[in-house]
């Protein structure tokens, strides 16, 4: 079982787990720059935590699309004064957003709890630095490389290709020695996907899950939402709110989102009406 730092199950029957995104990048599609200092992404953690945080998700190389990649040794320079930081100042759990086997394991000696891997734990040694540190995994699809994920994604279904692929993934994680119970999936929004195909994962979100294990949905302040509304990254917080609601409706047990305090309060006052509802059925 995924456990957060105060000891309690992450993953609770009727309520969601929300993950703060902070980016430590120069880059990054909507707050590259603003928290490379160790002490404004402190502040910013503090935000977080007090707005609801379950995860704080700390990366050092953008993943956006056509972004560039960096070094282990410059992701790791990014990451680790500031998960240092985080994690003797709060009780929090701490991803660390990366898909090299060097920072995974420079990440979790720094105090990192989990490792978020957009690449899935594919790329060389990853997989078995991932075994040996024996902490939760989230395994996420994406079609391409962030280079050029989005110049023409194809699918002849999105949704059993995704499935496809994080069952595989799945396999071979357990093949190498990590826990079953220690995976997450993410479907991948926006890294390799159309509109149409983001639209189409959101909605059969639930059809990806694998082995009942949770489902994270990562869709805040993405360019699906200013392809459809016409909205700069800086406008796009209700609808990412609306998208996460759907996503939780949908299946989703943990939130990847910028809007910490935001979307943590609508996705509560979601679940309470959800329960309420459940325990009127109940008693009829």
């Amino acid at each position: 079982m995924i456990r957060k730092a105060d000891g309690s199950p992450l993953i609770q029957a009727g309520r969601t787990a929300i993950m703060g995104i902070l980016n430590a990048t120069p880059d990054s599609f909507s707050d590259g720059g603003l928290f490379i200092a160790v002490s404004k992404a402190v502040d910013q953690v503090a935000k977080m935590v007090d707005g609801g945080a379950d995860i704080i998700d700390i990366g050092g190389e953008s993943t956006r699309p056509g972004a560039s990649p960096v070094s282990a040794e410059e992701e790791v320079d990014r990451v680790n004064p500031i998960i240092e930081a985080v994690s003797q100042r709060f009780r929090v759990m701490i991803s660390v957003d990366t898909s090299k086997a060097a920072v995974m394991q420079s990440a979790v000696n720094a105090g990192a709890d989990m490792i978020n891997d957009v690449r899935a734990l594919q790329q060389d040694g990853a997989l078995h630095t991932a075994a040996e540190l024996a902490v939760p995994v989230c395994l996420m699809h994406m079609q391409g490389q962030p280079q050029s994920m989005q110049d023409e994604p194809a699918y002849t279904d999105v949704t059993t290709e995704v499935r496809e692929f994080l069952s595989e993934r799945v396999s071979k994680c357990v093949e190498a020695g990590i826990e079953l119970d220690n995976l997450i999936l993410d479907p991948g929004f926006g890294f390799g996907k159309t509109r149409a195909q983001n639209f189409q994962l959101l909605n059969e979100l639930d059809d990806i899950r694998l082995h009942s294990l949770a489902v994270l949905a990562g869709l805040s302040r993405k360019s699906l939402i200013g392809q459809t509304l016409d909205l700069e990254v800086s406008e796009r917080m209700p609808a990412s709110i609306a998208l996460a609601l759907l996503a939780v409706s949908n299946g989703a047990n943990i939130l990847r989102v910028h809007d910490v305090k935001e979307t943590s309060q609508a996705v509560r006052m979601l679940e309470a009406v959800v329960k309420e509802k459940k325990q009127r059925a109940q008693m009829s």
